[in-house]
């Protein structure tokens, strides 16, 4: 099991949901915490608030790419290429994965019956997924693990 897998393993284990998962991971990197980024994420997850449409993993790395390059103050802008860079990733991911909704994705059609064998899958799709930000950080010239602007 690479460090990867070791850390979503992990935070899946503690209880935390795809999307957060993919925060806690982006939030690690920079040796931050944000409790309250956390919370509000939770919602996103099983596909929004659990009805098994659009994935928390993609939602998640949406939202990590918003934290690079996204506005976050009255005097800031996004970057030029936020709106490319979300449009790239959602075509990479329903062209890797085959779907963007959660139920296509892991088959699971309700969350409420105790079938926890989606997260095989979810660990996959979540590690794959977040590779793919990191690497599309890379390319439009970020400095993962390091914003440049202190987004408590």
């Amino acid at each position: 099991m690479d460090d990867l897998t070791f850390k979503i393993f992990k935070l899946s284990a503690s209880g935390f949901c795809c999307t957060q998962v993919m925060m806690k991971l982006a939030l690690e990197e920079e040796e931050k915490e944000n409790h309250d980024l956390i919370r509000a994420v939770q919602g996103l997850c099983k596909g929004i608030g659990g009805n098994q449409k659009t994935c928390g993993v993609l939602t998640g790395g949406v939202g990590i790419l918003g934290l690079y390059a996204g506005k976050g103050r009255e005097e800031e802008y996004a970057n030029e290429h936020f709106s490319r860079m979300i449009d790239e990733y959602c075509q990479w991911f329903e062209i890797e994965f085959g779907s963007m909704d959660c139920q296509d994705l892991i088959g699971v059609t309700s969350f409420k019956d105790g079938n926890q064998t989606y997260q095989v899958k979810c660990g996959d799709i979540l590690a794959k997924s977040y590779l793919k930000v990191c690497e599309m950080l890379f390319e439009y010239g970020f400095d993962y693990g390091n914003r440049e602007n202190d987004n408590d």
